[in-house]
Parts: structure tokens; sequence; C-alpha cells
């Protein structure tokens, strides 16, 4: 019997993914990255900074990569220059520019200890390769839509969220995952702001948390995860604004109240807890219609969900009232 596998809305041939050679001929990341700027530039001067550090080698999980590709996981578009990704992030820890990779290579993700809590059958404390070394590892194609209307497409490392969720195995009066990142002022020097609320802390339901989409990345384009990407451990969840996925993450707690996020706290009439994608509604300061493909000259229109919607709409259906795309 000759069995036919349905596609997903954002999945294209292996053929048609960027080969690997690409990814490190600095001549056309530089030539796409100066498209960008002159398509309407949200890279400026400066923007592409050094990421020299981002893959130091004998590290305790080089063994993993490169991983399994899981091919239930692709991309209608080329995937970002990883040059262009490693040097144009958000992490708010070390900077509200662009260009942090040199200040967030002060960050020493291992040894890392990860806290599991609060309403689950099973929490504990271990350190992250340790939590690593228990799950499933496998490599994901992804899209991310970040807030300020610009994307990329990267080639993550890591488990499903789900696998943690099942490990913690979570009481009935559980709710919500409450994820926070660490907190140390000497080496990520915005949290010296004491104004802002730190230190960054992100929500989702347990129905996002063990959705197929949902993702820890451990790393990106076949090698540990960069500093500047949230090593050791970050989120990634491609249907929601690029601020959900909170980086470099040290405790994962199980609770019952909707825990308040990072940007709500800062500024809740522009972010709210759900930031899910949406083109047809605006941030208060810009349009989401269209996004910038970072790497590229091209400007394309926004889909809903980030193109996910198939997999993810049905979460929240019976939310009428809540601002979903905030």
């Amino acid at each position: 019997m000759v069995s036919f596998i349905r596609r997903r809305p954002w999945e294209i041939r292996e053929s048609a993914a960027t080969p690997e050679a690409l990814f490190f001929d600095r001549r056309q990341v530089l030539a796409g990255l100066g498209g960008a700027v002159a398509a309407g530039g949200l890279i400026g001067a400066g923007a592409i900074g050094s990421s020299r550090a981002a893959f130091a080698a004998g590290g305790p999980i080089d063994d993993l990569f490169p991983p399994k590709r899981n091919e239930a996981f692709k991309l209608d578009r080329a995937l970002t220059p990883e040059a262009a990704n490693g040097s144009y992030n958000n992490f708010y820890e070390f900077g509200f520019d662009k260009g942090i990779a040199d200040r967030a290579a002060k960050l020493k993700p291992f040894p890392w200890s990860v806290t599991i809590d609060g309403l689950c059958n099973k929490p504990q404390k271990l350190d992250a390769v340790e939590l690593i070394r228990k799950m499933p590892i496998e490599e994901r194609l992804y899209r991310h839509r970040c807030v300020e209307a610009w994307s990329m497409t990267i080639p993550w490392t890591g488990f499903p969220l789900a696998e943690l969720v099942k490990l913690a195995d979570p009481k009935p009066e559980a709710k919500y995952l409450r994820m926070e990142t660490f907190l140390d002022p000497k080496i990520a020097v915005m949290q010296a702001q004491t104004w802002y609320p730190w230190p960054y802390v992100e929500g989702l339901t347990l129905a996002e948390a063990t959705n197929d989409l949902a993702f820890i990345a451990i790393g990106a384009y076949g090698k540990p995860l960069p500093n500047q990407h949230g090593a050791p451990l970050r989120l990634s969840v491609p249907w929601k604004y690029g601020f959900k996925s909170i980086k470099s993450i040290v405790k994962f707690s199980f609770v019952k109240e909707r825990p308040k996020s990072y940007w709500e706290g800062l500024q809740a009439s522009e972010y709210g807890f759900w930031a899910n994608v949406n083109p047809a509604v605006p941030h208060p300061r810009w349009s989401q219609a269209t996004e910038r493909v970072l790497g590229t000259p091209d400007t394309v229109p926004t889909q809903i969900y980030n193109g996910y919607g198939e997999q993810v709409a049905g979460l929240y259906k019976d939310l009428a009232g809540e601002r979903l795309f905030m």
C-alpha cells in the first residue's frame, strides 16, 4: 500500500532547504544583510556583532550533535544564514540593542542548575546536562517571528516541552507552566537596573506547553546553543511572538494562577500573556501585517499564528474575551 503524507502549511521538500555550505558563505550573508538594510532596515549600523564565543568546542553535550532531523517540521522559506542569526539577537539581560553576542559571552551555561517545582508529583533539582540526557533530542526547522516585525527561520536542536511536563507529572490543579530565567547582575548588565521586573518570567497554559510545537532548544545549526540564543535551555513557541520564547531558563514551575510575564509587568497595554501572531492586529505603535525576513532583502506578508494555525488555533476556540494577539 502506498501511503501519502499530508504536508503541514509551512512545509517544503527537503531539497528546498538552504544547503549547510551556504550558512558559512560570509559574502552571501553580508550581501543579504545589506539588502535588508536597503529594504527598510531593521538591521542598522553596528547590528552585525561578533558571535565568536557562540560555539565553543569541548562542551558537555557536544556528542549530541549533529542531531537527527524530525522531518515533520519543515519550512516554506530558506533558513536564515547562521552568521545573521547569531549576530542579531534580543536578550534584554545583556542590553536592549541587537549586538549583544560579546556581552552574552560572560554567561556560563555549564554547569547550570534547573529546578522543576510547584504543583507536580515529581519536583526535582538537577543539572541541565542531566535533564537534557533524559530527553529525546532532535532537530526541527522553525519560523521565528519577532513582535518588532522581523523574522528568521532556524534549525533548532532540542526536545518537546511536553517531555519535560511528563517528567514533572503535574497535579490536576496545575493549569500553567511558569518559566524563569537566571538572575545575576554581575554578568547581565541590565539586571542591575532595578526598575525593570527581573528576572525574566514567561508562562504558557499546560495545553500550550504540551502542544506538539512547543520546544526546548539546546542547540542551533547542528551545534550547541550559543549564549546569545539563551544557552543552555531556551523555549521556542513558533506561533507566538518571539518575546514569549524565554532564554537561559533556570526554573519550570507548575502553578494554578496565570503568571505575569516580564513584558506584561513592564508594559501590559502593549504586551500580553498570549502574544499569538496575527497580521490583522497591529502593535499600538506599528503594523504587524508584514515582516522583514532577516538575511534577505525580502518583506513578506505575516500569517496568522505565524503559519501554524492548523496546529494551534484550536487551543483558543473558547477564549473569545481574551486579548490573544497582544
